[in-house]
């Protein structure tokens, strides 16, 4: 078994592309075959190497791998050239200088139904012959048959008169000479697939298996793209989240195995992968599913494992401790700065909430909660804990009129990780210091 990505690297991997990466992992790794990664960069003015690391960089964050490449199609240029002559010589192909006008008034004569056929002619663009009889049948995984009879299909133009390939051309020669036999693309490419298989068909060779994925689309149903949220594999890793949920999740988009399961490691992915199991209808991408996932899983990391991610991803220092204490309540990478970076930096300057929790009430439970915490001989959790809990009783309190104005005092806002495990993270003397440094402050 042989499969092939082939992105066109005008632009970042967008989503739909690195789902058809991963199914072309996923086939890859469950038969023990190779994945072949083809750089399909004949578009020279939108092709540039930046784009070209943009989707190996892609790539290695999903740590989806490859047996043979990069192939640059550019550089194919030759081996292109010579396939072109063999058919030009053989008869299945011949020059035209046939226009859009030309076809235009061809079918006006025979009806629009009717594939052009031209003349042969000494120079011009170079069209493959197409059967007047019959179908092109395309075999799919996915889809099932469809046949595309050859009386409704035009003569293609394979080269421009200049010799210059076209793409459907280049893809042919290149999938036979890579020995692609599974090719597994999106939808978008089924009306081209006719005119590669004809290519085949005229070099004598087999047709691959193919397997056309239905494309994504966003919650609104609409296809996907930049307004429902990330559209780029950098983006969901900008965006904070971890490359195996990300695969967990596309793997879900529109693949479904028997046991229903939701979180499935990759490694399992490989074995229960199939991709006849895809289906026909059009998969929805939802970033807050996603989040969801990723939280799953960044709940499931080791404490040093999270620590170093978070210090990647905020290129700080020291985590252990921070991270331990915010993993329940982080969804991604990008949620812990927020969460819990004042514990680091020192409280931030919300004004909304010292106005809220450090007025003359908040103040006085503020006090009592600093003298409670003063008196402790150790200061774990769980001695914060009884020692807090007995300030809210003694002052007949709701937990919250003691616990948010320390929130408050420690992290300068409303939003931390838990206000015991903050306390003890941040250690007596800093914490008791913070609580000082709010106490002196003027009342909001």
């Amino acid at each position: 078994m042989r499969v092939r990505f082939a992105p066109s690297p005008t632009g970042a991997l967008h989503i739909g592309g690195a789902r058809t990466a991963l199914y072309n992992w996923l086939v890859a790794r469950h038969g023990g075959g190779t994945l072949v990664l083809r750089i399909e960069d004949t578009d020279r003015e939108r092709s540039t190497p930046e784009n070209v690391e943009q989707i190996l960089d892609a790539l290695r964050w999903l740590e989806l791998d490859w047996g043979e490449g990069p192939v640059l199609q550019s550089e194919r240029a030759q081996r292109h050239a010579e396939v072109l002559e063999r058919l030009l010589a053989d008869g299945h192909a011949y020059r035209s200088s046939a226009t859009a006008e030309d076809v235009k008034a061809f079918k006006a004569r025979h009806g629009a139904q009717r594939g052009f056929r031209g003349e042969p002619e000494a120079e011009g663009a170079v069209r493959l012959r197409v059967p007047e009889e019959g179908a092109t049948v395309v075999r799919d995984l996915v889809r099932g048959e469809t046949r595309f009879a050859h009386e409704h299909l035009d003569d293609p133009v394979i080269a421009r008169a200049d010799a210059s390939v076209l793409y459907n051309f280049a893809v042919a020669v290149d999938d036979l000479d890579a020995g692609i036999t599974h090719v597994i693309r999106g939808e978008d490419h089924l009306s081209n697939t006719p005119k590669q298989l004809l290519v085949l068909e005229a070099l004598g060779a087999r047709q691959p298996q193919y397997a056309h994925l239905p494309l994504l689309h966003g919650p609104d149903g609409k296809k996907l793209s930049k307004r429902h949220g990330a559209a780029s594999v950098q983006e969901l890793r900008d965006a904070g989240f971890l490359p195996e949920a990300v695969r967990n999740y596309l793997a879900l988009l529109g693949w479904g195995d028997a046991d229903d399961e939701t979180i499935i490691p990759t490694e399992e992915l490989v074995r229960r992968f199939d991709v006849a199991r895809v289906s026909r209808n059009p998969a929805r991408f939802e970033l807050d599913k996603l989040r969801w996932m990723n939280g799953r899983y960044m709940r499931e990391l080791a404490v040093d494992d999270l620590a170093a991610r978070l210090e990647a991803h905020t290129g700080r220092e020291s985590l252990g401790p921070i991270a331990a204490i915010a993993q329940e309540k982080i969804q991604t990478l990008a949620d812990f700065w927020p969460l819990a970076g004042p514990l680091v930096d020192g409280p931030v300057d919300d004004a909304a909430a010292r106005e809220r929790w450090l007025r003359e009430e908040g103040r006085e439970a503020l006090a009592a909660a600093r003298e409670a915490l003063a008196e402790l001989e150790g200061f774990s959790v769980e001695s914060i804990d009884a020692a807090l809990r007995r300030v809210v009783e003694s002052r007949a309190a709701k937990p919250k009129q003691v616990f948010q104005p320390l929130r408050v005092a420690i992290a300068g806002t409303t939003v931390s990780p838990g206000i015991f495990e903050s306390l003890a993270v941040l250690g007596r003397e800093e914490a008791l210091a913070r609580i000082d440094g709010a106490l002196a402050g003027a009342p909001a």
